[in-house]
């Protein structure tokens, strides 16, 4: 016979969990007790669960692999709440393990009991309430199965403490062994017809191929066909957008350079397409023919309705184009390259402004130039997400970590974390405003006591920039969105960190240098200069793209 609790930790080792992010409470005791005898798990105790989620969520979006976080009861739960959207929305594998009170026998009324089963159910792909102990492999291994399988996303269970105390005769369920499917040939040879027979078709890459190994393949496809590609903000990285072929990434709705280059296109070979992100272009009847390419049909809305579709392993489904295609000499990408060439001559006219407080399109610059080709760069929420997504060029998958679906504040910083344990042997920076930073501050102390090597550049407006520059643009008053800021240099050496605060725009980058170079938890407070978001982001870019 074997403890329940001890049995679900068998079940989580089974399945290759390295690390458990959580908060424990005293319904979890039994739970923390058999964690302290496993050799295979290490817990990552953090100061708050929503930390504790969002590590375990960008876990899983770098490795494929589902990332585990834990949590009491009540209000431990309803603090997994925003992390188990953030992950169901980007698409990345979690489990959250939640306790409860005894099911069989209670001495407490209803005391802190919510029915967090329910609670979790429009924003899980799986939700379960464990109410005997023979139960657990069974629940376990499906929990992991879901969130693994495409779209990834959200898995719940319930662990009630009389049911971790009880004894059972149950193993855990050996993982079965599975291949995507793959797309039909019939769908293959109508895609890749439609696209020779095309004047100037157009690569659009989005959130469903950066959870995929695609890179490999989408760069071969276009090293053998010459065909641009473009990214949306969850795309970023998938293929070198250092590459020539590149034309941008569709950061804004609409109006910016890089549209103009996808209008020019008469055919859109639109990959990993997830409704969850702003649409990068919009469909209309006797417009551009589009080609959906992911492992999921498309969800047909008015403005996205493609004609072909090529479902099945991406990777799989692209090589099989590539190895089909034969690349056409009447192919003319002209107004796409002319499209990008006006962008990078407009953000080269903006990189170099010294200003300080420091300009956005120097910082998205420096912190470029800095960063080796593997360097990780996680964004909080806010609009510099905007600039870092139009004017950053990626050069491998999932270093830039954004969040374009939930677009949740308070993230940046775990994910970061996050990152530093997946990849010890890599830099990896925070960029977070200062408002996001300090919903999750706490967590400082969290990457010095793991003794993390990470960058946390705070971009300080001392105010909520976003939702401000959006008060501004539509004619309201300036109000209720400002606010005063500790001091971050000190806050950073209370938990034991390192703190700058950025006088010039060379000293940024001498500090961002010095940081990246030297081991442990850098701060940086950087003052920014959010004043001409309104003209560059919008009205200015919609002029000069107007004229492509």
């Amino acid at each position: 016979m074997t403890k329940a609790s001890d049995l679900f930790v068998e079940c989580l080792e089974n399945e290759g969990v390295e690390y458990l992010f959580g908060v424990p409470g005293e319904e979890n005791l039994d739970m923390l007790d058999s964690l302290s005898r496993s050799k295979k798990i290490k817990l990552i105790l953090t100061r708050h669960e929503q930390g504790a989620g969002f590590m375990a969520a960008t876990y899983g979006r770098h490795t494929g692999k589902t990332g585990v976080c834990m949590a009491t009861l009540g209000p431990g739960a309803t603090n997994l709440v925003t992390a188990a959207a953030y992950a169901q929305l980007g698409g990345m594998p979690i489990l959250m393990v939640t306790g409860q009170k005894p099911i069989k026998k209670s001495k407490q009324g209803r005391f802190q009991i919510l029915d967090v089963v329910d609670m979790m159910g429009p924003i899980t792909k799986f939700t379960h309430q464990l109410a005997g102990g023979d139960n657990i492999p069974s629940r376990v291994r499906e929990a992991f199965r879901l969130a693994e399988e495409e779209k990834p996303g959200a898995t719940h269970i319930e662990f009630p403490e009389d049911v971790a105390d009880e004894q059972t005769n149950s193993r855990p369920i050996t993982p079965s062994t599975t291949r995507r499917p793959t797309a039909e040939e019939k769908a293959v040879r109508a895609a890749t017809k439609k696209i020779e027979a095309a004047k100037s078709p157009i690569l659009v890459i989005g959130g469903g191929a950066n959870r995929t190994v695609t890179g490999r393949m989408l760069t071969q496809f276009i090293e053998k066909t010459g065909i641009p590609f473009v990214t949306t903000q969850l795309g970023k990285g998938v293929v070198d957008e250092t590459r020539p072929e590149f034309m941008g990434c569709a950061a804004l709705s609409a109006g910016d350079f890089v549209h103009r280059a996808i209008e020019s296109a008469d055919v859109i070979i639109n990959v990993g397409h997830d409704v969850i992100e702003k649409p990068p272009f919009f469909m209309k009847d006797g417009g551009t023919d589009v080609i959906h390419v992911s492992m999921n049909n498309a969800e047909v809305d008015p403005v996205y309705f493609p004609q072909i579709e090529v479902i099945g392993d991406i990777g799989n489904a692209i090589w099989q184009m590539k190895e089909d295609i034969v690349p056409s000499g009447s192919w003319s990408w002209d107004k796409m390259y002319e499209a990008r060439k006006a962008e990078v001559e407009h953000t080269a006219s903006l990189d170099n402004d010294m200003r300080h407080p420091i300009y956005p399109p120097h910082m998205v610059k420096v912190v470029r130039d800095a960063m080796p080709a593997d360097g990780i760069i996680c964004l909080d929420n806010g609009v510099y997400k905007i600039w870092f997504a139009r004017n950053y060029n990626a050069r491998q998958q999932n270093t830039v970590l954004l969040d374009n679906a939930l677009a949740t504040m308070g993230a940046g910083l775990p994910s970061a974390m996050a990152s530093a344990m997946v990849y010890p042997d890599r830099k990896v920076m925070a960029i977070c405003g200062d408002g996001g930073f300090m919903m999750n501050s706490q967590e400082m102390e969290t990457a010095v006591r793991l003794k993390l090597n990470i960058t946390v550049l705070i971009l300080n407006d001392s105010s909520y920039g976003m939702i401000r520059w959006k008060q501004a643009n539509m004619g309201f008053e300036d109000w209720g969105l400002t606010y005063d800021n500790p001091d971050f240099v000190k806050y950073a050496e209370s938990y034991g960190a390192n703190g700058y605060r950025i006088t010039s725009a060379k000293h940024l980058q001498e500090t961002i240098d010095h940081c990246l170079g030297t081991e442990g938890v850098h701060l940086i407070d950087c003052p920014v200069d959010y004043s001409d978001n309104d003209r560059i982001l919008n009205h200015e870019i919609q002029d000069l793209s107007s004229k492509v």
